[in-house]
């Protein structure tokens, strides 16, 4: 981990908060060597103006839970949220409300092709810089009972599109993906990275 912190020298005066409860996103930004810690303000408003397209819907939720943070964007310090849907036959799934709505997600993706994007927010008190990064997924069909096993056996009522493609389903159901595995994970850690590259070293 010292050789992985020495990579991000430019980042070093930082002190980075990953403000997101999703356990998927720590062990991500872990996976890259970089220190941060994680702090999370509950119950963001996660509602979009009508008319948005996908990308300006995941951009908008990532800028909105940026926003709350703002307060600590102060010098020195770096707050990085994230936020990511699933768009299936036109429609754009988040986080599903019950059971019910869960299964109805499923079905929709079963033996069909759907999108997932993943919008970053990295915010400093220079200012904040969101982008979006997109993978397309291939299902292969899944029976009834598969998906009331999923339901039932990992619960992913936290996880856009009611899936997680690290869990059961991802193993049994993903024939095909075009695009970065972390993206549909949750963060695009290529693209991330690639960003964090640019920032200058801050020195206070």
């Amino acid at each position: 981990m010292e050789q992985a912190l020495r990579i991000w020298d430019n980042l070093k005066g930082y002190d980075i908060i990953l403000a997101s409860q999703s356990p998927r996103r720590v062990e991500l930004l872990s996976g890259l060597g970089i220190a941060f810690r994680q702090e999370v303000i509950p119950n963001i408003d996660e509602s979009y103006p009508q008319g948005l397209t996908p990308e300006e819907i995941v951009q908008h939720i990532s800028r909105m839970k940026s926003a709350a943070y703002e307060r600590l964007a102060t010098e020195g310090r770096m707050v990085i949220t994230a936020d990511t849907i699933v768009v299936a036959q036109g429609e754009v799934l988040g986080k599903p409300k019950d059971k019910a709505d869960a299964e109805r997600m499923l079905g929709m993706l079963s033996g069909s092709e759907h999108r997932v994007l993943t919008a970053v927010t990295v915010l400093t008190a220079e200012g904040a810089h969101t982008f979006v990064d997109e993978a397309l997924v291939q299902f292969a069909p899944l029976s009834a009972e598969e998906i009331d096993y999923y339901l039932e056996a990992c619960r992913p009522y936290d996880k856009a599109g009611a899936y997680g493609i690290q869990e059961w389903v991802g193993y049994r159901a993903i024939e095909r993906i075009e695009g970065s595995f972390y993206t549909v994970m949750g963060l695009p850690t290529a693209k991330l990275a690639k960003y964090l590259k640019t920032i200058k070293p801050y020195v206070g």
